[in-house]
């Protein structure tokens, strides 16, 4: 495995989700070259100004960008966060018609500036558009994916560190399916240190004065990652701090490199049954995007809720006219 040198990261949208992805990989140097692109000339001009103001304190990174799209040409990694913006109390999916429309014109554009790039879809719902993205594009699967449930996975792990009072680098736990309504928390999977949570809730490892985990307890955290974002979109208006880290995260992978597994959304053929769908599972991540899936030993309850996801995102689809 070997980094990418002089790597370039484009962005395409400059919003709150992008613009805040930007000053992540800034910070964190995800990529050499940053670059920010957005048809909102004013808008994306101040937003490259005011990341370029703070570039003498975040290492060798620098940014730039504007409203041409030839910005990006040559770009290593390309990032698509444009589209309509979520409401208060709209799902992911009601987004799919206006954002596929926009995906439609813009993908050709994009991959004809950067053909040899890392595709990955931002934009809500995210899954649905990784799936138009790669027939919009006809690049292999492995170069067009979704950021998927890497996000969902971070605010489980962050509920089960402080439900047991241990660091979240710690807790290992994974949401798949839909970055969506219909995802779900792998539980026959996760662990807390080397111990499976299973034996975890068996042997009531909690500290003292904790009441164990029940079953309530596991369903009330599903439903609180699931609606994590509506929370903070009724709040603010925008979910944007936690994916442009998210986000960030995913580019490191791909742009160093590194093998490492991550639940993105990438089309899936035969996996537990399911294909021709884009739904989020562990996945290697390195410089050819989804170099592969792992096949991750499910429960018959947590198939049956793979199915179900799988059967939502495919109904979206067929709506679309997307085959």
């Amino acid at each position: 495995m070997s980094e990418i040198e002089n790597s370039k990261l484009a962005i395409i949208g400059a919003g709150a989700v992008g613009s805040s992805l930007a000053y992540a990989a800034l910070i964190r140097q995800s990529a050499r070259e940053v670059v920010l692109y957005d048809i909102n000339g004013p808008k994306v001009e101040a937003e490259v100004l005011d990341l370029a103001h703070g570039t003498q304190f975040t290492g060798a990174s620098c940014v730039a960008g504007g409203s041409d799209l030839d910005a990006i040409a040559g770009a290593n990694m390309v990032v698509i966060t444009a589209g309509a913006r979520q409401h208060p109390g709209q799902s992911r999916l009601e987004m799919a018609g206006v954002n596929v429309g926009i995906l439609r014109e813009l993908m050709p554009k994009l991959v004809e500036r950067a053909p040899d790039a890392v595709y990955m879809l931002v934009t809500n719902p995210c899954d649905v558009l990784a799936y138009a993205a790669r027939q919009f594009s006809g690049l292999p699967a492995a170069r067009v994916f979704g950021s998927g449930t890497v996000l969902d996975s971070s605010r489980l792990r962050w509920m089960l560190a402080h439900r047991v009072g241990v660091a979240i680098a710690n807790v290992h736990a994974v949401i798949v399916g839909e970055h969506g309504d219909s995802e779900f928390p792998l539980w026959s999977q996760a662990r807390i240190g080397p111990i499976s949570l299973a034996q975890w809730v068996q042997d009531d490892i909690s500290p003292k004065g904790l009441v164990p985990f029940s079953e309530a307890e596991f369903e009330a955290i599903t439903e609180s990652v699931k609606s994590a974002a509506y929370k903070v979109i009724a709040g603010k208006g925008a979910t944007n701090y936690a994916i442009g880290l998210s986000g960030a995260r995913i580019v490191e992978a791909v742009l160093r490199d590194e093998g490492a597994v991550l639940p993105v959304s990438s089309v899936l053929t035969d996996y537990r049954g399911i294909s021709n769908v884009a739904l989020s599972v562990p996945s290697v991540i390195n410089a050819e995007g989804v170099s592969r899936v792992i096949e991750v030993p499910f429960n018959d309850k947590e198939q049956e809720l793979f199915e179900h996801s799988a059967a939502t995102l495919r109904a979206t689809l067929d709506g679309l006219g997307l085959d």
